[in-house]
């Protein structure tokens, strides 16, 4: 069973910088899509960002292109987002999620359904 344990995020004034981290274990397969994703109080969860491990497909939300980075590190199976230039808007619980695959499918990588494995989430909060 995968495992996904979100790290970092915090509180950090608009314009600031933030950055979370996930560990992962229990991979059963070669390769995973995983993802970013973060949910602000009533509303959806959204994808903000996801990497296809094992080929370095990258995928963002508009919104957040030229502000967040995506990463990996392979060896230590853990996942990153760099957050830098924060808005309030970016206000959220922000998710680490994963599903094997071959690819992250272009149409499909923000969707929450294409998504197996879920952390519990880790809180960002940005002031204005």
């Amino acid at each position: 069973q995968v495992q996904l344990v979100e790290s970092g995020g915090g509180s950090v004034q608009a314009g600031g910088s933030l950055s979370l981290s996930c560990a992962a274990s229990g991979y059963t397969y070669s390769t995973y899509c995983m993802g970013w994703f973060r949910q602000a109080p009533g509303k959806e969860r959204e994808g903000v960002a996801a990497i296809y491990i094992g080929g370095g497909m990258i995928y963002y939300y508009d919104i957040v292109k030229g502000r967040f980075t995506i990463s990996q590190d392979n060896a230590k199976n853990t996942l990153y987002l760099q957050m830098n230039s924060l808005k309030p808007e970016d206000t959220a619980i922000y998710y680490c999620a994963a599903h094997p695959a071959t690819y992250c499918r272009g149409g499909y990588w923000f969707r929450t359904y294409e998504y197996n494995y879920w952390g519990e989430g880790s809180q960002v909060t940005v002031s204005s």
